[in-house]
C-alpha cells in the first residue's frame, strides 16, 4: 500500500473519529433525576470539553494533512497559544 494511500486511509478514520466525538458532545450530561455529586458533574462536563477539543484539533490534522497530500502552502502560520504575556513580551 502507498504512503498517499494509507494518509487517505488515516484520514478517513479521523473523519469518522470526529462524528464519534459529536456523539459524545452531545449526549446530555444528567442522564437521571437522581442526586449528582459535583465531582461526577465536572467529570462529565470535563469529558465533553476533551470530546470537543479533540475533535477539532483531529479536524485542523485533517485538513493540514490533505493540504500536504495536494501539494498546497499552508495558509496560516502555526498557530500556538499565547497568554497576555507572553503576547507582549519582546
Amino acid at each position: 500500500m502507498s504512503t498517499k494511500k494509507t494518509k487517505l486511509n488515516i484520514i478517513q478514520a479521523g473523519q469518522r473519529a470526529v462524528e464519534e466525538l459529536i456523539k459524545v458532545a452531545k449526549e446530555p450530561i444528567i442522564d437521571s433525576d437522581d442526586d449528582i455529586s459535583a465531582d461526577r458533574l465536572k467529570n462529565a462536563a470535563a469529558t465533553k470539553k476533551l470530546a470537543i477539543f479533540d475533535a477539532f484539533e483531529i479536524l485542523n490534522r485533517i485538513e493540514e494533512e490533505k493540504n500536504m497530500l495536494e501539494d498546497k502552502p499552508s495558509d496560516s502560520k502555526q498557530k500556538s497559544f499565547k497568554g497576555f504575556a507572553e503576547g507582549r513580551s519582546k
